[in-house]
């Protein structure tokens, strides 16, 4: 991770203060916690989709488009031009309807470059064979740390923000930062950092750097899970909300106490409902596995190995 990546980051917030604002329509998808967020520049109407949702229930092994077509009706009905499908990494807890918006709604597919690294853990646990590549090629484009690109007229960055997994990123696109699973709410704390890869070290040190951003930034969460108090959801805060209220990594929380504390709640945490489904699917870029000689898709049940 470099430092001119963040600053050139912190430069377009401040930046942002004299442009239209980028905007963002949020689509909760309760079952899974999971916020998608469509952001797009008011002036272009140019934007973006983040983190998708591909409706599963593992009971019946049955997909659903549900979710997604409540997306692409609000995209068409509001006359916008869909640019990206952004990942903030692959998720363990939802598959990604990202090629089926690509299908309708066009844009490019775009994850951060170490998603190989993931594709090569998951490669072999679920034994996929030389068939599945592991070199991120499933994606339209691989972003590195402190890669530029834009939603409309609106600039937006990548930063490397590994910890959850090693792949994952945030994208600061104008003066709002898509976080993915690093922060959730202050009133709920942080990701785990338990799943193959991750390192609740590095999810410190990226965590610090996302709140090195100005206290003004707005974030967007990947999920929420309602903390003990508080009756409804929320995917929305701000950096300077994270920085005094989070309540595991806020300002004057040092990095071991983090670590201790991440560590020991982490092994209190029970694998998500839907890690297995999620993993083979988002590596391959949200596509189901090919379908076998009897024309049916099937997704793998590693036994004894979690």
């Amino acid at each position: 991770m470099t430092d001119a990546a963040l600053q050139r980051a912190t430069e377009q917030v401040l930046a942002a203060k004299t442009r239209p604002l980028i905007q963002v329509v949020t689509f909760f998808d309760e079952p899974t916690f999971t916020a998608t967020h469509v952001v797009f520049d008011p002036a272009t109407r140019r934007g973006a989709i983040v983190d998708s949702v591909l409706n599963f229930d593992y009971a019946s092994g049955r997909t659903s488009t549900r979710g997604a077509n409540e997306i692409i009706d609000y995209v068409n009905r509001e006359s916008l031009k869909i640019d990206w499908l952004l990942e903030t990494h692959a998720h363990a807890d939802h598959l990604s309807a990202a090629p089926y918006l690509q299908r309708k709604l066009d844009g490019k597919l775009a994850i951060g470059r170490e998603i190989a690294t993931v594709q090569t853990v998951f490669g072999k646990l679920f034994n996929f064979g030389a068939e599945f590549a592991r070199d991120g090629s499933q994606f339209d484009r691989l972003f590195g740390d402190g890669d530029t690109f834009a939603v409309g007229e609106i600039p937006a960055i990548t930063l490397h923000v590994p910890g959850h997994t090693p792949a994952d990123v945030a994208f600061v696109i104008g003066d709002a930062a898509f976080i993915g699973d690093t922060l959730f709410m202050p009133d709920y704390g942080t990701a785990r950092a338990d799943f193959p890869g991750g390192d609740a070290r590095a999810l410190y040190r990226s965590i610090r750097r996302l709140l090195s951003l100005p206290a003004e930034t707005r974030l967007f969460l990947c999920h929420d899970y309602k903390a003990p108090g508080r009756d409804h959801f929320l995917w929305e805060t701000t950096v300077g909300d994270e920085r005094t209220k989070n309540v595991h990594v806020h300002d004057g929380v040092e990095e071991e106490a983090f670590v201790s504390m991440r560590t020991a709640r982490d092994k209190t945490l029970d694998l998500p409902h839907l890690i297995l489904p999620s993993v083979q699917v988002n590596v391959r870029g949200g596509r189901l596995p090919p379908a076998e000689d009897n024309g049916t898709r099937y997704l793998k049940l590693p036994l004894d190995v979690f």
